[in-house]
Formats: C-alpha cells, structure tokens, sequence
C-alpha cells in the first residue's frame, strides 16, 4: 500500500511567480511527496504524490491560471488497473 496515493501534476500560469514561495507553501500546508516545483516567473510545472489532490488544485488556482491538469491514481496502476 502507497503511503500517498495519488500522482498529481499541472501547469500554473501567472505572473512574477516564485517557484521557491510554491515549494514552501507544499511543504508548510499538504502531506505528501515526491516534490517538483520548476519553471519560470510565468510558468511553474508542478508534480506531487498526496492523498488530498483536491487542495492541491485549490491552492494553485489562487496563485495562477492552472491547466494541464493529471491526477492519477497510483494504488489503481500498482494493481493493474487504469490509474
């Protein structure tokens, strides 16, 4: 059993953003692993494991524009299953 079941990845589009402010914010607010905040002041590329993708989302769509939206779960893949 996965400690964080869900793989969850976006786009945030905005301005002036600080990839190091996200990074923070996900390690001060949501459980979770597997961390990638990257990109540029315009365009930040997320990548997180969690059991609450939902505010994941939330938190995003407060920052920028959010788009390229995957959740995938990853206990349904390990079985075999579409994720």
């Amino acid at each position: 059993m996965l400690e964080f079941r869900y793989d969850t990845q976006l786009l945030i589009d905005g301005h002036d953003l600080d990839e190091d402010v996200i990074r923070d914010y996900f390690l001060s607010h949501f459980e979770g692993d597997c961390l990638l905040a990257v990109g540029t002041d315009e365009t930040i590329k997320i990548h997180f494991h969690t059991n609450e993708p939902w505010k994941v989302l939330e938190y995003c769509s407060t920052v920028g524009e959010i788009y390229d939206i995957v959740v995938e779960d990853m206990d349904r893949q390990s079985r075999g299953l579409k994720g």
